[in-house]
């Protein structure tokens, strides 16, 4: 099994920046890539970003394109998503997710990430 566990989150004034970690244990071989998603108050959970660790391409969703950057070094089992740019909008729970071995699909549908982290909130204000 795989096990995610986010950190970094916290409030921060409109137009301001966050650094996510999603760092990851267990039988890390199993994670193809890792994604962000997130829930802000009375939305559904939306894909913000996904990093592919063998080939490190990268997905955005085009709310945070511009704005946030998704990394994975080689040397470390875990995922960033740097956010800039805060805007009020962007305030919800930061989740992490793990695609399976041998996934080959967009990496945006929340249904083909495996494992999940518990989360972490996010907020800005104005």
């Amino acid at each position: 099994q795989v096990q995610l566990v986010e950190s970094g989150g916290g409030v921060v004034q409109t137009g301001g920046s966050l650094r996510l970690s999603c760092a990851a244990s267990g039988s890390t071989w199993m994670i193809h890539g890792t994604g962000w998603f997130r829930q802000g108050p009375g939305k559904e959970r939306e894909f913000v970003a996904s990093i592919i660790w063998g080939n490190g391409n990268t997905q955005y969703s085009d709310s945070v394109k511009g704005r946030f950057t998704i990394s994975k070094p080689i040397t470390e089992n875990t995922a960033y998503l740097q956010m800039d740019s805060l805007k009020p909008e962007d305030t919800a729970v930061y989740i992490c997710a793990a695609l399976p071995p041998g996934y080959s699909g967009p990496a945006t549908y929340e249904m083909d990430f495996k494992f999940w982290g518990q989360g972490a909130q996010v907020t800005v204000s104005a």
